[in-house]
């Protein structure tokens, strides 16, 4: 038990979080301590009669059964493996910057899943962030199933087809990847690709309640000055080169 602790308190605190109430719910539902149907998102309960939480826990619950327990694991090995990647390198130090992501891309799934009757939320939110971690490493030759190897970019729609095998819905995949191209196109590609806009930036509350071990650092979307200032001087527009790719936690 001494090594599951020591286990567990090793990931990054957002993701063990997040890990834990994906465990905690559905197994308060299995066990019947509170009725699962509390747990879905119905838009009927959650605008009419005012059930607020819904959004939250069908974030977190999956009724794992006999027919669905190996796609829950699945998708749990997802959320661990690719959360943990992202907060430990991408957003290394910044918490308040993945808190953001996550919170961007789940407004963005319960406003979908409200419109399209959508009444379960978890593998939207673990697919949208599994798109951003293979988007900033889209180079990287990653492995699956058989020895299958790719270039991380692909990964999420090899998941896509993958979680509709063993009993998934593309549709659940396919917003999770729509939202986390949002993300990444809105953050990172426009902004210092495309030189436009930056359209999101962290709110400075969350930098108060979780300031960044690297002190500075104010969002992501726009590149230093001094970085915009040389590659000018080399001719390059101001673009930002994504197709090399990077291993999350390399400096």
């Amino acid at each position: 038990m001494s090594d599951i602790g020591d286990w567990f308190r090793s990931i990054p605190a957002i993701t063990r979080y997040w890990f834990a109430a994906t465990v905690a719910v559905p197994l308060v539902g299995k066990l019947g301590l509170i009725s699962p149907a509390y747990f879905f998102l119905w838009p009927e309960a959650f605008l009419y009669r005012f059930q607020i939480w819904r959004p939250i826990t069908a974030t977190f619950y999956f009724p794992v059964g006999p027919g669905t327990g190996f796609l829950y694991l699945v998708n749990l090995y997802f959320l661990y493996q690719y959360s943990t990647r992202l907060e430990t390198g991408a957003f290394d130090g910044r918490p308040a910057d993945y808190l953001f992501m996550l919170l961007f891309n789940w407004i963005c799934i319960v406003i979908t899943g409200l419109a399209m009757d959508m009444q379960l939320l978890m593998i939207p939110l673990i697919m949208s962030v599994l798109y951003v971690w293979a988007q900033l490493n889209r180079d990287m030759i990653v492995s699956f199933w058989f020895g299958t190897r790719f270039k991380a970019c692909y990964l999420p729609w090899v998941i896509l087809g993958f979680n509709y095998i063993i009993g998934g819905s593309v549709i659940n995949e396919l917003i999770g990847n729509l939202v986390g191209h949002l993300y990444f196109f809105l953050m990172f590609r426009y902004p210092m690709d495309l030189g436009g806009r930056n359209f999101l930036s962290t709110p400075q509350f969350l930098y108060r309640w979780l300031p960044s071990r690297r002190g500075g650092v104010s969002g992501f979307g726009v590149p230093p000055a001094s970085m915009r200032r040389a590659a000018d001087q080399n001719g390059g527009g101001g673009r930002h080169n994504w197709g090399q790719g990077f291993r999350l936690g390399d400096q």
